[in-house]
Parts: structure tokens; C-alpha cells; sequence
């Protein structure tokens, strides 16, 4: 371990990305422990939280104080600059009213609330490997989902109507599904078909247990619904080999991106994906039940007719409407007649949370001075690999007490690994974890998630947490025999 610790301090200096963890929020020891309200005025969010090239002894000490935070998988640590920027809104809002909507201010860097969307999807759109009109940043993940699944999930009960969905995809996706079959008269019983691997007890999927099953549905299927990452394993899914192969059999495929947006390279364009859905709040650190995402391909999102007075509303696909989905030009005639503008923008319904992109917004900025989501790729795939290496490492006894559950290859996983702990661990494991201010995520019964996030974790931090998953499995050992 002394070694691994010492080649990590050396690839932490090495980091050509290691600037970006000063961009972040890193909780203290102490913050991570206390039960009390902090005052923002008294964080230390102005001190360097890297492991970089400031002060030796400043950034030894930091690296003592801060807390072990591996849970960007659930929820992304707090750019610093997302208080500057909601601040800089607050003020628009304070001092303009209801102009902040059209009027631009000089020194701000903020766009004006009508095209605070359409700010958003520049961000976000090479991240998800997309033209900013094929994104649409609104609503929430689920909410997305089902306004998607309006657009194209159109059941033939005497033909075409199950929908495919892996079987341990995460509730909300189970929850979207069962409902809109309902919506429309169907029963899970008879119209959803749940993909499970005949040989995986963790239901770790290979692209042919996907696609053998989309093969033999293929005469009665409606939609495919699919997680880009699994959420519980931590699996990438081969998404451009799984959307071939179902759109050779005319069944178009949603991808639930949460565990993938910012977190592996998309090329969802690229890969004729047909519709996306995601969340922010993740590794796009955007904040609690932040404002969610959406792609829909340009192919399904043309208008090719224009809508007028006397011609019908046709020439786009059909969707669920409000007037944010609305052309720009005639958004504000308030006539009752919906003239969706071309791309996932048609798509939208209501005014989008202003505050909720501002926050989203100033943590798109660090991954674009960060080079985009390929740089992170990098730095991610060696984090998990040190990371798999020290687990891989640990004594014996440590061993016969967990074993990982997420691919071995690294180009079938994210930054997420899963840690299967010997039944009746978890809890013991989680509070000890917790004592030694490191902070992951738990999956019951018997699962935990570690996730180094290459915008703020260090090799460092993957070593930190070795130590004290170690001594984690250790007391748990003694409570046992205890």
C-alpha cells in the first residue's frame, strides 16, 4: 500500500487536469460530521482544494482535512463558481425584473432568460456528442422520459407493442413504463419484456443477450428503453451496436443517460441514436433535482410544414406541447395554435427554471476548460484502474469479503465501481466509512459505489478510501466474532 501511495502522489502531480478539483467545493472532515446549518459566509470556498502546484505545506494540509467524496455517481460535488453565477442571477432578477428576460447586461456573463435554454444546449451538446438543436435542456429525467415515450411509443395491439427493458434497470424507468402501458390500455403482463442474462448472477449483460432478445421480439415490438450505464453495476452498455441492431428491425431506442452524461464520451448523433433522456445532478454536478436533458435526433424533430391560420398542424412529429416548444417568432403572438421551432427544442413545455440552468451552466464551463468530456475519459479510465488495482491488492481476509461486480474491461465501465460486500456487511461498513469522512453510496442489500469523478477526485483519494475500506472490513470482522 505504501507503494501505491507514493506512485499516486506521483500521478497526482503528473495530472495534467489536476487544476480542475479547484474548481470544486471539497466538504471538510469537519463538515462532513457536523449536524449543524454551515454559514456561507464562513465556508472556505476561496481555498485551494488541489493537490496541484500551490503551497506544499497548503495543499498537505488540505489534503488532511478534506473528506474522501466518491459519490458523483449520486450526486456531484458544488462548483465554486456556482454561487458567483446564481448570484449574478439574483441580481438580474432583483434589479431588472421582468426585463431579464430580454434586456442583455454589459459585465454579465449570463444570457438573458429567453435564451437561457438555448445557452445551455451549446453547453451540453458535445458532451452528449450532439448539434445544440437536437438537445433541450428542461424538465427532469422521468418527466423527459415520458414525454419522449409520448413521441414514440405508438402501440398496435394487433401488431407491434411491447416495449424491451432490462430487468434491473433502475425503478423510475420500470415505473415510466408500466404506466405508459397503461395509458394506453396494455398490461406489463403482455406487452413488457424484461432482458436478463442467462449466465450473470450481478445480470451483467452481453450486447448478445441484448440483441438476441430484440431479434426474437422484433415482429411485436414497439420501443426499446435502455440504460447507457447500468446503474447498479456500473455497466457501459455498446450503445451505437445496440441502435443498429434494433433499428435494423424498424424498433426505434431511448437511452436513460443519468449515469453516462459527463461521465464516458457520447456520439449520439453520430450513432443515429433516436432519443436521450438525462439528469444533471450527477456527474454534471449541477445540483440536488437540477434540470434534466433531452436529445431527439434531427430526423425526428423536423418541421417541415410551416403552421399557419389556414393550414393544419402537421409536418412534425407528435408530441405533448406547451408554448416554451414554440417558434421563438410567434411564441409571443399567444395564439392558440402550436408552431413547434425544428429540433428537441420543439419539444419543450414551460418556461425552463432559470435558476436550475444557471446553476447547470457554471459547471459546464469547468468541463469545457477542462477539454471536454474526452480529456475526463482519461484521467477517469486510469482513476478506476488504480483504483481497481489497490482493491485487487488488499489482504486476504479483505478479500473473501467483497468482490467487484462491474466489468473487469474498462471499456464496459464507467467511473463507477460496484463492491459486493459478503451478506449483512453494508450497514456496518457504511458507518464506519462515514466515521473516516469517506463518502460513497449504498444499493441494498449488499452493494456500495465508488465513483472517482476525474473533474475534483485525485489518485490520492483512491488510495484514502483503500485504507479505509480496509479498516471498515476489519471491524466488521471483529463486530462478527464479537
Amino acid at each position: 500500500m505504501n507503494n501505491m501511495a507514493e506512485r499516486a502522489k506521483q500521478l497526482d502531480r503528473d495530472d495534467p487536469l489536476a487544476f480542475t478539483r479547484a474548481e470544486f467545493r471539497i466538504p471538510t472532515k469537519a463538515e462532513i460530521a457536523s449536524t449543524c446549518l454551515a454559514d456561507p459566509a464562513a465556508a472556505p470556498a476561496d481555498r485551494d482544494s488541489g493537490d496541484g502546484d500551490g503551497d506544499a505545506d497548503a495543499d498537505a494540509k488540505d489534503a488532511d482535512s478534506s473528506c474522501v467524496y466518491l459519490c458523483g455517481n449520486s450526486l456531484g460535488l458544488q462548483p465554486k463558481r456556482t454561487a458567483t453565477r446564481i448570484n449574478q442571477y439574483l441580481s438580474t432578477w432583483a434589479t431588472q425584473g421582468v426585463q431579464g428576460h430580454f434586456k442583455p447586461l454589459e459585465g454579465s456573463p449570463l444570457p438573458t432568460w429567453l435564451d437561457v435554454d438555448s445557452r445551455a444546449a451549446e453547453l451540453v451538446a458535445p458532451i452528449v456528442g450532439a448539434s445544440p438543436s437536437e438537445v433541450a435542456v428542461m424538465q427532469t429525467l422521468t418527466a423527459n422520459l415520458h414525454l419522449l415515450m409520448s413521441a414514440f411509443y405508438h402501440p398496435d395491439i394487433k401488431g407491434r407493442h411491447k416495449i424491451l427493458l432490462e430487468s434491473k434497470a433502475f425503478p423510475s424507468d420500470h415505473f415510466a413504463v408500466e404506466t405508459q402501458l397503461r395509458h394506453h390500455g396494455l398490461t406489463p403482463s403482455s406487452s413488457m419484456v424484461l432482458i436478463s442474462s442467462p449466465s450473470s448472477p450481478d445480470n451483467v449483460l452481453t450486447t448478445a443477450d441484448i440483441t438476441d432478445l430484440i431479434t426474437a421480439h422484433a415482429s411485436t415490438t414497439a420501443l426499446i428503453l435502455l440504460p447507457g450505464i447500468q446503474y447498479y453495476t456500473g455497466q457501459l452498455l455498446d450503445i451505437p451496436a445496440i441502435t443498429a441492431h434494433a433499428h435494423q428491425h424498424s424498433i426505434p431506442v431511448i437511452w436513460d443517460l443519468a449515469h453516462a452524461a459527463g461521465n464516458v464520451p457520447l456520439a449520439l448523433h453520430a450513432w443515429d441514436v433516436d432519443a436521450a433522456v438525462w439528469c444533471s445532478y450527477k456527474y454534471l454536478n449541477g445540483g440536488p433535482g437540477c434540470i434534466g436533458g433531452l436529445f431527439v435526433h434531427e430526423r425526428h424533430a423536423l418541421v417541415t410544414r410551416e403552421v399557419t391560420d389556414d393550414r393544419p398542424e402537421e409536418g412534425y412529429r407528435h408530441r405533448l406541447a406547451g408554448w416554451w416548444g414554440n417558434d421563438k417568432r410567434t411564441r409571443f403572438r399567444m395564439a392558440n395554435r402550436f408552431h413547434p421551432v425544428s429540433g428537441a427544442a420543439g419539444f419543450q413545455l414551460s418556461n425552463p427554471s432559470v435558476l436550475d440552468i444557471t446553476s447547470l451552466c457554471a459547471s459546464l464551463e469547468v468541463f469545457g476548460e477542462a477539454g471536454g468530456v474526452r480529456a475526463l475519459r482519461e484521467k477517469s479510465l486510469r482513476l478506476t484502474g488504480v483504483l481497481e488495482e489497490l482493491l485487487e491488492g488488499m489482504g486476504l481476509e479483505d478479500r473473501k469479503m467483497f468482490r467487484v461486480v462491474t466489468p473487469a474491461d474498462p471499456g464496459q465501465r464507467g467511473a463507477q465501481l460496484s463492491i459486493m460486500l459478503a451478506e449483512g456487511l453494508l450497514e456496518g461498513v457504511m458507518r464506519e466509512l462515514e466515521a473516516r469522512a469517506v463518502i460513497v453510496d449504498e444499493r441494498k442489500p449488499d452493494v456500495i459505489r465508488v465513483a472517482p469523478a476525474p473533474l475534483y477526485n485525485t489518485f490520492g483519494d483512491c488510495v484514502k478510501f483503500v485504507k479505509a475500506f480496509s479498516a471498515a472490513l476489519e471491524a466488521a470482522r471483529r463486530e462478527r466474532s464479537g
